[in-house]
């Protein structure tokens, strides 16, 4: 057999360094990703210091302040009460201070869309690496299964569920575990396409051939082969999570009273959107902030670790 007669098991992809390093520095290269990890990065830490940001101006988001409101539960001041000592302003009928709610807002948020994600991706990297690479009965089954997730109405039964839930039970882990569990069939279906193409490939073959155990291969050979994959859709997948909260804090089946959260307060800032409008535009701009910034985020890094969207 000549030379032109081998048939090579890789496509015709152009080659790109791998390893962390290399990764850092193409991200490094590339503004958009610098910038919205910036903001990623801002987000982070103050949620971590929630309080102590809040305390730089001897607020906490749970003080009233009704001195600083007019007979008609409105902020008294310039743009709802910003000051020296209220740097977002004040809530309307409370007066509680808006920094701080808006910054502990941003800890319920991240919290529950960060580790809701990781439920996700645990489930779904499970499930679709084991049904790609074993096939079978098993992969119908899962197939099915997920084919009926997509179809069902997801958000109406979440409302419905926290509904009903004791008040006395912790929201937060409630709803991480909730969305969780919903949220991993899209990364369910990814990982297993990837999966079902590994297991095709000449080293995964060379692999049984040789008499290795099914197991060994799949968390030796296939996952390390789907990790950038898993990393992509995980940054892509933390901002939706992020929305289901909010979206369920603004329906008034999240995160109850007197727990900050973003949902919640923009839904009751619409009722004050003519007479109060920074009470609305604060809240709603961090969520656009974070969400898109994870959204950039995600397709820097899927453009960093796949050599198919190389940059021009």
């Amino acid at each position: 057999m000549t030379a032109t007669g081998v048939v090579r098991d890789d496509a015709a992809v152009p080659s790109r360094k791998t390893g962390f390093r290399t990764l850092v520095g193409t991200l490094r290269r590339d503004p958009m990703a610098v910038a919205s990890f910036t903001v990623i990065a801002a987000f982070l830490l103050a949620a971590l210091a929630a309080d102590l940001l809040s305390g730089l101006t001897g607020n906490d988001p749970y003080t009233y302040h009704q001195d600083l409101l007019d007979g008609r539960g409105q902020p008294v001041g310039w743009g709802g009460g910003i000051s020296a000592a209220h740097w977002f302003g004040v809530e309307p009928l409370t007066g509680r201070d808006l920094f701080s709610i808006v910054v502990h807002g941003a800890r319920t948020s991240l919290f529950v869309g960060i580790t809701a994600t990781l439920v996700a991706v645990l489930i779904g990297t499970i499930v679709g690496i084991t049904s790609g690479y074993f096939g079978g009965w098993y992969d119908r089954v899962v197939s099915r299964v997920v084919d009926v997730l997509f179809g069902f109405p997801i958000l109406v039964f979440l409302i419905a569920l926290m509904a009903v839930i004791p008040p006395d039970l912790p929201r937060p882990p409630f709803i991480v575990l909730i969305i969780g569990l919903f949220g991993w069939p899209p990364i369910s279906r990814i990982v297993r396409g990837q999966a079902l193409a590994l297991r095709e490939r000449n080293f995964v073959v060379a692999s049984k051939a040789m008499g290795a155990r099914s197991w060994r291969i799949v968390l030796g050979q296939v996952l390390p082969n789907v990790g950038a994959t898993i990393v992509i859709v995980t940054s892509i997948i933390i901002p939706s999570m992020i929305a289901t909260e909010a979206v369920l804090s603004f329906l008034g089946v999240g995160v109850t009273p007197p727990t900050p959260s973003w949902g919640r307060t923009i839904n009751e800032a619409i009722l004050w959107v003519r007479t109060s409008p920074m009470y609305l535009i604060f809240p709603a701009a961090a969520l656009f902030l974070i969400t898109l910034a994870f959204n950039v985020f995600g397709d820097s890094l899927r453009d960093a670790l796949d050599p198919r969207t190389a940059r021009r």
